[in-house]
């Protein structure tokens, strides 16, 4: 009989110079992560922007202090000397999808440390009110861009040109 390794996954981040461990996602939250993969790789690949890539991935911002997992991230084409074995910078855009245990994880610790990175965009994913918010940062603190709630479209000042119809994030 042949034995198969496959590589753990390490769900691993340091906030703040400590380690920290978020449970693994749920179904739905696979399937939106899924969704919004599609639609943001085929834009990306179609215009030759750059690369998207999913979780479990660090990006670290700053060697034992922040090390994160977005849930998604884009990195343009002309930053693409961040991608090694991880992403040793900081990407262009990332996406967390909130799950009712991570909301202030997500929304308040999170997006802390990507401010102060100044990541130049933001999204943030609220699938039990479908809600997308995509931040752009302003200065030193992040503004609303684009959002949508329900219905509607959400729009990316980073990965210009790009509108999705929330509805097709949000398809299970």
């Amino acid at each position: 009989m042949e034995t198969i390794l496959c590589r753990d996954f390490d769900l691993t981040e340091f906030i703040n110079g400590k380690e920290s461990m978020g449970p693994s996602p749920f179904g739905k939250h696979q399937s939106i992560a899924a969704n919004l993969f599609r639609i943001f790789d085929v834009y990306v690949q179609q215009k030759g922007l750059g690369r998207v890539y999913f979780s479990p991935l660090d990006v670290i911002f700053k060697e034992g202090v922040d090390r994160l997992q977005p849930d998604l991230l884009f990195i343009k084409k002309e930053n693409m000397w961040i991608f090694q074995d991880w992403v040793r910078g900081i990407p262009d855009m990332v996406c967390e999808i909130i799950s009712q245990g991570s909301y202030s994880r997500d929304t308040i610790i999170k997006k802390e440390i990507y401010e102060t990175y100044k990541v130049p965009e933001y999204w943030i994913i609220i699938p039990e009110l479908e809600i997308i918010q995509v931040l752009t940062i302003e200065g030193e603190r992040y503004r609303l861009f684009s959002s949508a709630e329900g219905q509607g479209n959400v729009s990316s000042k980073v990965i210009e040109g790009l509108q999705i119809n929330i509805k097709e994030v949000f398809i299970l």
